[in-house]
């Protein structure tokens, strides 16, 4: 590429015709300067005799063309020498992105296990106690069964719903749900690491709760409920024995006082049944076994005892306050003026006061008897009568079967009196006794 004017002589070439190629030099010269300045603004490319001339703007373009094209060639080129070496790290590095995935998967499924195999032990361990809660309150109703004839608040707790919160009517405790699905939240420096979601606060477990309102503190709550009622259990099972053994031994005391023969068997009603030994508690029987048994022996001698007394005249003849116009013993007599023996006592009353017998026995003498006037005697067997003279009307007939309390006759003043009441006798074998010390019998002995 250059700029010439070779095409043009000039006086050099020729120096003998100067004059005669004048004007050409001229016009050579001014051709000179013209190449020259559009050489400034053009650029000449020569190859084989053949020039081309192309501007800046177009040259500049193919240049970079050429450039744009090389740099491209190399890129290809450095990009298919090194490929299978990219595609190899880039696998990789899929690789290890995956298998720390995987393995954080594997990870967190290892401690849903966990948690789930845990939360199945909570519930078999919660399940146990609640059984044996349940077991022991059985057990509380059984005794409070037991003990059904005394009057006894045990407060007996329902069963419990079986749900996860709160028991109810049958307590039931399931695991809580876990998802299968773990969601992931990959860090944005594309590191193969993991960050798992944080659970949410409700799927703690509720057993592992240490404010009282866990299943734990439902528990002890109930636990605690269940050993009130066995301590009101026992303290009124307490109460029941010292109530049984006082009574006992005060109607054994009663009966040994009035000289009355307790050993033997009672003449009772129509009873019977095959004979059972009432086995005693075995070895490894409770304190409220033990105690029971014991009430059931005293309570057994006591109904004993209360079918001897049935036949033991210790009750009042009349109702209401005892009015005694003669006690037992001697006397002068209301006729005659002189000492006498009395053998009973006097109760003042209204005519036509009912009388009532004072124990179960069978009428022996029910008409008029000379000084008595309408007397009824009535055996209580074991040798003890009882008699009520000076009635206005008698209710009963000779052979009849009278029990305690029912009504015999009407209080009058027939016979040797000198006015309306009751004259009341106590025999034993026939002869007399103070009945006084049979009615003191019965203000000790009570309501029997």
């Amino acid at each position: 590429m250059s700029s010439t004017s070779s095409d043009y002589p000039t006086s050099d070439h020729h120096h003998g015709h100067y004059a005669h190629l004048q004007p050409r030099a001229h016009s050579a010269a001014t051709m000179s300067h013209y190449v020259q300045q559009r050489g400034r603004n053009a650029y000449t490319l020569q190859h084989g005799g053949r020039q081309v001339r192309i501007g800046p703007v177009a040259f500049w373009t193919v240049v970079g063309t050429l450039v744009i094209m090389a740099i491209w060639s190399v890129g290809t080129g450095t990009y298919f020498a090194f490929r299978e070496d990219v595609l190899t790290g880039l696998i990789g590095r899929q690789a290890q992105m995956q298998f720390a995935y995987e393995d954080r998967i594997a990870e967190l499924r290892t401690r849903v296990d966990r948690i789930t195999s845990r939360q199945l032990l909570d519930q078999e361990q919660f399940e146990q106690k609640l059984n044996e809660l349940l077991q022991r309150q059985t057990t509380l109703e059984q005794r409070t069964d037991a003990l059904s004839s005394d009057t006894m608040t045990t407060g007996s707790i329902r069963p419990m719903q079986r749900a996860p919160v709160a028991p109810q009517s049958d307590i039931q405790i399931k695991p809580s749900p876990i998802s299968d699905t773990v969601i992931f939240t990959a860090p944005p420096d594309r590191e193969a690491r993991l960050e798992s979601r944080v659970l949410p606060a409700s799927t703690t477990r509720l057993a592992s709760r240490g404010d009282g309102t866990g299943l734990t503190g439902i528990l002890a709550r109930i636990e605690g409920a269940l050993d009130k009622v066995a301590q009101r259990q026992t303290a009124a099972l307490t109460d029941i024995e010292e109530q049984v053994d006082s009574k006992s031994r005060r109607m054994q005391s009663v009966l040994s006082d009035l000289g009355v023969q307790i050993t033997g068997t009672p003449a009772m009603a129509a009873v019977g049944g095959p004979f059972m030994p009432l086995r005693t508690p075995r070895p490894g029987a409770s304190a409220f076994d033990r105690q029971l048994y014991r009430i059931n022996v005293a309570r057994a001698q006591i109904d004993h005892l209360n079918h001897i007394l049935i036949a033991v005249p210790v009750r009042k003849p009349v109702t209401g306050e005892v009015d005694m116009s003669s006690p037992f013993g001697v006397r002068n007599d209301p006729f005659l003026g002189r000492p006498a023996m009395h053998t009973g006592i006097d109760m003042r009353g209204e005519i036509g006061e009912s009388v009532h017998a004072t124990a179960t026995g069978k009428v022996s003498i029910a008409n008029r008897d000379g000084g008595y006037g309408n007397l009824v005697e009535i055996d209580h067997g074991n040798g003890l009568a009882t008699r009520y003279g000076h009635l206005s009307e008698i209710d009963v007939t000779i052979g009849q079967v009278v029990r305690i309390g029912q009504v015999i006759g009407k209080i009058g003043s027939t016979g040797r009196s000198t006015g309306p009441h009751l004259h009341y006798e106590t025999r034993i074998n026939g002869e007399a006794v103070n009945p006084q010390k049979y009615l003191r019998a019965g203000l000790r002995l009570g309501s029997v």
